[in-house]
């Protein structure tokens, strides 16, 4: 009789989550009754979005990849998120700021997915991820959170507030000669104007992405693969940050410049 009374919980959840991330109001807190407490309760109410909000899976991004992340939201790891359709923008997009509380956009790199990783007993190697990955693509998320303060919600309540995913504007793919570099190293040059004055510029590497947004990746898959979830073929994810993230106001434009890798740009409606 448990399962049923765990679905509710999970459902309800999500719907009161979802309700808010529509209506751009904060919530101090789930209610009791649905308040996820584990770590595992908060994974069973994010997987209750794609229902209650009608969209549909498009990737994933993995939110506090940092030790600074981590200390910032007062959680011990890394959280998986998923990314929902009607979400997702091209490089050059305006995206929504209303309602958006948190008002930053962070340089990422994210992969495309060319097969199927399923779940199985044993964990994938970061070789055998990185042979499932179609194409690299600089990309730009910009979360946001339903809980207010969000640094004080909690890893459970956060993960059911799907590790405060929003939107995400995905770049063009990088030149395939990305697999030769090493990403932990490489550098992503970002700029924050504001019509045509410069606001200001910073600089990050992959090395901020839990050493290296490969791992990250790995770390995501078999993460997925401990739920019982498939990473799919032709799903994107974002691995997290590489910089300390762009404050933002409305009317700003990001952009983060990869070099030979490309870049990615989004304006921050008025």
């Amino acid at each position: 009789m448990q399962k049923p009374q765990k679905q509710t919980s999970a459902s309800h959840a999500a719907q009161i989550i979802w309700s808010h991330w529509q209506s751009g109001q904060a919530l101090k807190q789930l209610p009791e009754e649905c308040r996820p407490m584990t770590v595992q309760q908060g994974y069973e109410a994010q997987a209750q979005l794609p229902n209650v909000s009608g969209r549909h899976v498009v990737g994933w991004k993995i939110a506090a990849t940092s030790s600074n992340g981590q200390a910032h939201i007062n959680v011990s790891g890394p959280m998986a998120g998923r990314l929902l359709s009607g979400q997702v923008f091209d490089s050059g997009a305006t995206v929504p700021s209303a309602g958006n509380r948190m008002r930053v956009a962070e340089p990422e790199f994210a992969f495309t997915m060319g097969q199927d990783l399923p779940p199985r007993p044993e964990p994938y190697t970061l070789q055998q991820v990185m042979a499932a990955v179609a194409r690299l693509h600089p990309a730009i998320e910009v979360p946001d959170s339903r809980l207010a303060p969000f640094t004080q919600a909690g890893e459970a309540q956060l993960l059911a507030d799907n590790a405060c995913a929003h939107h995400f504007v995905l770049g063009p793919a990088a030149p395939d000669y990305w697999r030769t570099l090493d990403l932990s190293t490489y550098a992503v040059q970002a700029r924050v104007e504001r019509g045509t004055r410069l606001e200001y510029t910073r600089e990050g590497t992959g090395a901020n992405v839990l050493g290296d947004p490969r791992i990250a990746l790995t770390w995501l898959t078999n993460q997925l693969s401990s739920l019982g979830i498939t990473l799919q073929k032709g799903q994107v994810v974002t691995t997290g940050t590489c910089m300390v993230p762009l404050e933002l106001a409305p009317g700003d434009t990001a952009t983060a410049d990869y070099g030979p890798l490309g870049r990615v740009s989004m304006t921050f409606s008025d």
